[in-house]
């Protein structure tokens, strides 16, 4: 099942700062779409990070008739596998999520694929919700390519919200139930370890529904 997602090793790990622009939301509950490769680990990632409520894993960037996994794999669906997050803004910011996007899940640097993965499907994409997110995106965007964290430019598009399609429900929360998957152990786990190594403070203790 699943041969798309081929076992790799583990991505490009870098320690970036804290978003500059990230205002204060005072809303109790917000929306992130993002996409960051296979969304398993994208998936896997997000739901062990503190203030994140709940994490699904489905498809953005094409139409309702071709959100399934099976229609997504040459490329031409104009999908992204990628996570709907629901989030505490109080507990933590839309830029700290596009932190940890880029720091241990999505290289930036990579147009149309993340790691073994390739193709459009495959992209990381940041889709904004609103003003405010667009605005924290495109200057953080800003921010870390001015910072020299990344050896290549930076090519991960900022997308515009069309509609996000919930995966099938062999997809959902498959990093916590399939530890033992030879993808999730050689590709998906280290960034896992990574958060914790390099974000300890961010991790909860058990991970959102």
């Amino acid at each position: 099942m699943l041969a798309q997602c081929a076992p790799a090793q583990a991505g490009n790990i870098v320690r970036l700062p804290a978003a500059a622009v990230d205002p204060v939301v005072k809303e109790k509950r917000k929306v992130a779409v993002l996409a960051g490769g296979c969304f398993w680990g994208v998936e896997g990632v997000f739901s062990h990070v503190k203030g994140v409520i709940s994490v699904e894993s489905g498809y953005h960037g094409g139409s309702a008739a071709t959100a399934r996994y099976e229609l997504t794999h040459d490329g031409t669906s104009g999908h992204a596998e990628a996570v709907r997050i629901v989030y505490d803004p109080a507990k933590v910011s839309y830029g700290t999520l596009l932190r940890v996007l880029f720091s241990v899940v999505a290289d930036p640097t990579l147009r149309n694929r993340q790691g073994p993965d390739v193709g459009a499907q495959y992209r990381a994409a940041i889709v904004p919700m609103d003003t405010v997110q667009r605005q924290v995106a495109t200057a953080y965007l800003a921010q870390i390519a001015k910072g020299g964290h990344f050896s290549r430019p930076l090519v991960v598009p900022v997308e515009s919200y069309k509609a996000f399609y919930r995966a099938e429900a062999g997809h959902q929360d498959f990093m916590r139930r399939n530890p033992d998957n030879a993808y999730i152990r050689r590709w998906d786990a280290p960034k896992l370890a990574a958060l914790r190594r390099l974000y300890p403070t961010l991790v909860r203790t058990t991970p959102a529904p």
